[in-house]
């Protein structure tokens, strides 16, 4: 006769683990981060480097010699936030520079709130904020990509921004953007992870296959830009770009597969996620629309992040056993 063993739940386990999804967004981030090195050169592999490295080293040093824990660095948290936290940044920004990002991103964004799944704003997002705030002027230099002299440019959003304000109309300022082919293959100026729009799609479909993250937040959020900027393009198309346009420029990709899907900062239920998603895109496209900034994903994503935990608390799953009333 065998002994019963009783022990406590969950008496389903699967294959999922931390370490397994951080290594998936890694594999599924790489389309992007061949394509940043193909257009922007050594320069783009200095910063992800440095990124990666430096958040990995910081995580460790504040694990062994602050909080006295065991380290965590082989579970590949770390190294996303560098490799994101690099993906939002310009290829010629100062070493020194991208060290600040990612002593605000680990030392502020997640280790002082106790560590990974504990913090409440996106760490990489945290640190590309406080680096665009601190140093506006090296985080707005746009190397052009290919260029061998070191050249810089406005980005796409840039450029559309300041012709509105100049009193241009829509059509006037499109003949001197990318076309849609050349925005969607990465032929435009703007940070390492905005230029490779084809392979950020790549990496959302293996991430899809491999279920490390659902579908409701990336397309709630492109759906709702797509909506929204569909509506004031309807209401005037010379003052305001098509959807296509902000889907494919800025932010808006990266952001709604890579950043907003966080486990830690995002709500846990379909419907929260839903929600969550639209209040990304309806203040990712007010802030480009009508704010000082070209961009806002960032912003948008930090908003609802500190709105997580309100969405969860509203869009709780029904309880197992509820009687229907």
């Amino acid at each position: 006769m065998s002994n019963l063993t009783i022990s406590p739940s969950p008496h389903v386990h699967s294959a999922d683990s931390v370490k397994r999804n951080m290594y998936g967004v890694i594999i599924a981030l790489l389309p992007a981060l061949a394509a940043s090195v193909w257009f922007f050169g050594t320069g783009a592999l200095c910063v992800l480097l440095t990124s990666i490295v430096s958040c990995i080293v910081i995580e460790f040093l504040i694990q062994k010699f602050i909080l006295k824990v065991p380290t965590t660095i082989s579970d590949g948290s770390a190294a996303v936030t560098g490799l994101i936290l690099a993906f939002n940044l310009p290829s010629n920004l100062p070493i020194w520079i991208i060290i600040i990002g990612a002593v605000v991103a680990i030392g502020i964004g997640k280790m002082t709130f106790g560590g990974l799944g504990q913090n409440i704003a996106n760490p990489a997002i945290l640190g590309r904020v406080f680096l665009l705030v601190s140093f506006p002027v090296q985080m707005t230099s746009w190397p052009v990509p290919g260029a061998i002299d070191g050249s810089t440019g406005p980005t796409p959003l840039g450029l559309m921004k300041e012709g509105l304000r100049s009193g241009k109309s829509v059509s006037e300022i499109i003949d001197k953007l990318p076309s849609n082919v050349d925005m969607l293959m990465g032929q435009m100026g703007g940070s390492l992870g905005e230029v490779a729009a084809i392979c950020l799609l790549i990496g959302f479909a293996f991430l899809l296959i491999r279920r490390i993250i659902t579908w409701h937040i990336p397309v709630t959020i492109l759906a709702t830009m797509a909506i929204f900027s569909g509506i004031l393009n309807l209401y005037d198309p010379e003052a305001y770009a098509t959807p296509l346009f902000h889907i494919l420029t800025g932010g808006a990709l990266l952001g709604a597969i890579f950043m907003a899907t966080d486990y830690a900062t995002s709500p846990m239920t379909p419907k929260g996620m839903i929600v969550y998603g639209i209040g990304i895109g309806l203040i990712t496209i007010l802030i480009r629309t009508f704010g000082a900034y070209p961009e806002g994903m960032s912003f948008a994503i930090l908003i609802m992040n500190v709105a997580t935990p309100l969405i969860n608390k509203y869009c709780k799953p029904k309880r197992f056993g509820e009687v229907a009333k």
